[in-house]
């Protein structure tokens, strides 16, 4: 499939799980946490959706609580999105926020050495 359909497809449903988790979900837990990022398969048929969250909570126990609503996420999906077939969703936590942090850190710490 097309490069530039498929990341379409995947900032589309970056914004819709984003929007279902924070109104349609029940689970106060699902109304923290925030979509950052989606990969999409060129079959359509799996979506990896990455996501962060400032609670402090085991990162296996939120992808598992995901994981658990994903059928519903999904079909209120297909209810938003207008293509043939709705991918599973995969999700899985972004590190990338917390690998970034601690970058910072590590700078703040090299100039505060410096300046001694």
């Amino acid at each position: 499939m097309n490069q530039i359909k498929l990341k379409r497809i995947a900032s589309q449903i970056v914004k819709e799980v984003s929007d279902i988790l924070n109104n349609d979900a029940r689970d106060k837990l699902m109304h923290s946490v925030t979509i950052t990022g989606c990969e999409v398969t060129n079959d359509l048929s799996f979506a990896k959706v990455y996501f962060t969250t400032p609670i402090d909570k085991e990162t296996a126990d939120l992808e598992k609580e995901l994981e658990e609503a994903s059928s519903y996420i999904r079909h209120e999906l297909a209810n938003r999105i207008e293509i043939r077939h709705t991918p599973k969703l995969i999700f899985k936590y972004d590190k990338s926020i917390e690998y970034g942090n601690h970058i910072d850190d590590i700078i703040e710490e090299i100039h505060k050495e410096e300046n001694v």
